[in-house]
């Protein structure tokens, strides 16, 4: 007698600059299993190697439970030649990354085919294929994490740009005197709204002043401070956080207003990790779009905060598998 075989999953995988993240997903958007590591688990630089463990473990799982994994979607951050598969120069948080053919390599790993995008394009298609934007037709996704990514979805495709580039709103300037970026930009939003750029600039204004509220709250340790702590510290009271996160509200009001403006959207998703600390601020993140945008086109396009979700980031892997083989289903079309 044969073992039954379950339904096929995809084996979904979210790399991000902290953690890595791989689950088997349904073409519904469930996650039957996950597996979540630090992105430098296995050494800084050796990322490929912990994705692949990470992806091995997650299959041979699916597998003893009769589920064939029948494709591989990975979300990266960074640009990527979707024609090819091959992973842009462009990857600072994991560089090690950069100049792959990641999608060539899973292939010849795992025997199915592999799909590797963006991993804010990749969240983009999780929330108009499962989440927040299910039935609208154009989408505007504003990820800050530890870096700052976005992704755009206009009349039912998602835009790419044409190198792979299309949609870096978090390196667009929102103050063009601003300090450099680590993009090599200047001004960028990345600098004032993303986790990274927040921490950078509390780390900064702290140094040389060892009674500064942020320090003392890091017990000490610049390095400690990270942007939860920021804005804890601010809602304390600190002038110092206080004025980090009003820059930061203020410059992600100003890109708010720049995509309604530019694109006209039906939906736009704030999200990633620093989502939930933006979360209680978002009447002062909209007061300052409103100082940025058309009345009438802020007034038609819905805008929402949405925590960051490792969950929602594995399904948008999986969102991009669909996409790409025409296997999105169809009471989200």
């Amino acid at each position: 007698m044969t073992a039954k075989t379950e339904a096929p999953l995809i084996l979904a995988v979210d790399v991000g600059g902290t953690t890595l993240a791989a689950g088997a997903v349904t073409p519904a958007g469930d996650v039957l299993l996950e597996e979540r590591v630090p992105t430098a688990r296995d050494g800084r630089g050796q990322a490929v190697e912990s994705i692949l463990w990470m992806m091995g473990k997650v299959r041979d799982a699916a597998e003893r439970l009769g589920h064939p994994i029948t494709a591989v979607g990975v979300g990266v951050p960074g640009p990527v030649d979707t024609v090819t598969g091959r992973i842009g120069e462009h990857v600072p948080h994991v560089p090690e990354l950069s100049g792959r053919p990641l999608a060539r390599q899973l292939t010849e790993r795992f025997g199915v085919p592999a799909y590797v995008d963006n991993d804010v394009n990749a969240l983009a298609l999780a929330e108009w294929t499962f989440g927040t934007a299910r039935g609208a037709r154009s989408l505007v996704v504003l990820a800050a994490g530890t870096g700052f990514g976005a992704g755009i979805i206009l009349d039912g495709r998602l835009v790419r740009g044409a190198s792979g580039f299309g949609g870096e709103f978090g390196h667009t300037p929102v103050k063009f005197d601003g300090p450099r970026c680590w993009c090599g930009g200047r001004g960028c939003l990345a600098v004032y709204a993303s986790g990274r750029g927040i921490a950078e600039a509390a780390q900064a204004r702290v140094a040389g002043h060892p009674d500064a509220a942020l320090l003392r709250a890091a017990d000490g340790d610049p390095l400690a401070i990270r942007a939860p702590l920021v804005f804890r510290v601010a809602a304390e009271g600190d002038p110092t956080a206080a004025m980090i996160v009003d820059e930061a509200c203020q410059a992600l009001g100003a890109m708010i207003g720049t995509v309604v403006n530019g694109l006209n959207p039906e939906v736009v998703v704030v999200t990633g990790g620093v989502a939930t600390s933006l979360a209680p601020l978002e009447t002062r993140i909209l007061k300052a779009a409103g100082e940025y945008a058309f009345p009438r086109a802020l007034a038609t396009t819905r805008v929402t905060i949405v925590p960051g979700d490792k969950r929602l980031t594995m399904r948008g892997a999986a969102a991009l598998v669909l996409y790409e083989t025409g296997g999105r289903p169809e009471e989200s079309r």
